[in-house]
């Protein structure tokens, strides 16, 4: 089985895991492995079985963070079972959002059209409930 893991950059790692953990519910499931200048190399995190990988920026290894002057090169993705819930919990904690575009291949995104947060770590998020029996689209 093949699996596609995000491995994303922030500017500050322990502040991102403490917002991913307070808003979103995530478990940290690899400790922060932290480095002798203080920054941390690597840390790993789930939410209800999601997984992604962080650190923070890394000069020599040509790793940095989002630029907060320019869009998001990325849009993480998570499906929960009650995504205005989740919505809810990420506006309460001051994140902007907006609704989106509408519901595509059968999933409902949250308030009937979709919600994009923008997090305070740079990275943009969207999220669903799971999708309901696949449809067969007549066209692309």
């Amino acid at each position: 089985m093949s699996e596609l893991t995000p491995y994303i950059c922030v500017a500050d790692s322990r502040a991102a895991i403490a917002w991913y953990r307070e808003h979103l519910g995530a478990e940290v499931t690899y400790e922060p492995i932290v480095m002798d200048d203080g920054h941390v190399g690597h840390c790993e995190l789930t939410v209800d079985g999601a997984r992604w990988m962080m650190s923070d920026a890394f000069e020599s290894a040509g790793v940095a963070p989002p630029d907060p002057g320019r869009g998001n090169a990325v849009t993480l993705h998570l499906t929960v079972t009650d995504v205005d819930a989740l919505c809810r919990r990420v506006q309460d904690a001051g994140a902007p959002s907006r609704a989106g575009a509408g519901s595509r291949a059968g999933a409902r995104l949250s308030h009937s059209d979709g919600v994009r947060c923008a997090r305070p770590h740079g990275h943009a998020a969207r999220g669903s409930h799971p999708p309901r029996a696949a449809r067969r689209c007549p066209r692309w």
